[in-house]
């Protein structure tokens, strides 16, 4: 297919805030009972009746979260409410609604918001979450965006971070690191295009890890399948920073220790090969990458054989007394003290 080398590009100017909202919103549908009113109004309004609300936001900054040198204006979209979503799963709740808001500067025109809300509303539509609301504004450079997502829960469901106790068993869903590599795979391929803008990358061996970066998935589906094996998890996280960081967040807003075992770790074999091919050490990108949004959770020791062998989840440690403090154990069977060198937004 020929490329349009002349694409159409509408100011946003023309439509003005008001028919900017009304053309970008145009394709969300309301489809959860709990939403009495959406876009359109001062406030949305949410009956939820006898469920708990949980509400979580985030903020995704060009530059910072994002570089749109690699990452299609689509999958953004996608992105943006799969890592709010995936904050309401880590309470075992379910993702009812969402909001968004976005500030922009005048270099995006129409069409590129186009592709942006097309991303979010397919989103929308995959997690069954209605778009209730939001803003718009102007940036001086760059793109910002910002979700609040919302969900709903029967209180004795909800899933703290602080509930582990001495003993139990720390498990993960799916797999850990691949997420990293992607986005390593994408900036060494960014940094190949500078030098030779004719350079055409070759990215079928990266196939796993680059989607993992640029379309992750949050896990709707560990709410349902923990509910069938009778679990409630005693605590849980999910990953967004990196193992580690998520696994001191559990020990110290719940009072314990752990020992995480480096070879019960659940990595992808494409996650290996290109850890070697890029010499870094794959347990370290496993434990401190990030941007995985999996589960992390804790579950007491006598639920082990309700969980034990099911391929969507892995037991990778358990939780001690608060004293013995926070450790890898390697594979050959050296403890490591555990440190959160995983994303922090606010380092230099």
């Amino acid at each position: 297919m020929i490329e349009d080398k002349t694409p159409q590009r509408t100011s946003i100017a023309q439509l003005g805030e008001f028919g900017l909202i009304d053309h970008l919103t145009k394709n969300f549908e309301i489809n959860q009972p709990s939403t009495l009113k959406g876009i359109g109004d001062d406030a949305a309004v949410l009956d939820f009746k006898d469920k708990k609300i949980v509400v979580s936001t985030d903020l995704l900054i060009e530059g910072v979260h994002f570089d749109l040198a690699y990452m299609p204006l689509k999958h953004l979209g996608y992105k943006a409410v799969v890592v709010n979503v995936s904050d309401i799963c880590a309470m075992n709740a379910k993702p009812t609604q969402i909001t968004v808001s976005i500030a922009v500067s005048n270099r995006f025109p129409l069409e590129a918001l186009d592709e942006l809300f097309a991303g979010i509303t397919h989103a929308a539509r995959e997690y069954n979450v209605d778009v209730i609301g939001g803003d718009t504004t102007s940036s001086q450079k760059g793109l910002i965006i910002s979700i609040t997502a919302i969900g709903e829960a029967d209180e004795e469901e909800i899933v703290y971070r602080n509930g582990a106790k001495e003993t139990d068993l720390l498990v993960v869903t799916g797999d850990i690191g691949a997420a990293y590599m992607g986005l390593q795979v994408l900036e060494r391929e960014k940094q190949v295009f500078q030098v030779n803008p004719n350079s055409q990358p070759d990215l079928d061996a990266y196939t796993y890890l680059i989607e993992r970066q640029l379309k992750p998935e949050a896990r709707k589906d560990v709410r349902t399948l923990l509910h069938a094996l009778e679990i409630k998890p005693t605590s849980m996280i999910d990953i967004s920073d990196g193992l580690s960081s998520e696994i001191m967040h559990l020990c110290k807003q719940s009072k314990v220790g752990c020992n995480l075992y480096e070879d019960k770790l659940p990595i992808d074999p494409q996650f290996i090969n290109v850890c070697e091919e890029f010499d870094i050490d794959s347990t370290t990108v496993a434990i401190n990458g990030g941007e995985d949004y999996e589960l992390l959770f804790t579950i007491a020791m006598e639920d082990f054989e309700k969980i034990k062998g099911n391929p969507n989840f892995t037991i990778i440690g358990h939780m001690t007394q608060e004293s013995e403090g926070i450790h890898l154990v390697t594979r050959a069977n050296t403890k490591i003290a555990l440190k959160a060198r995983g994303w922090d937004a606010l380092s230099e």
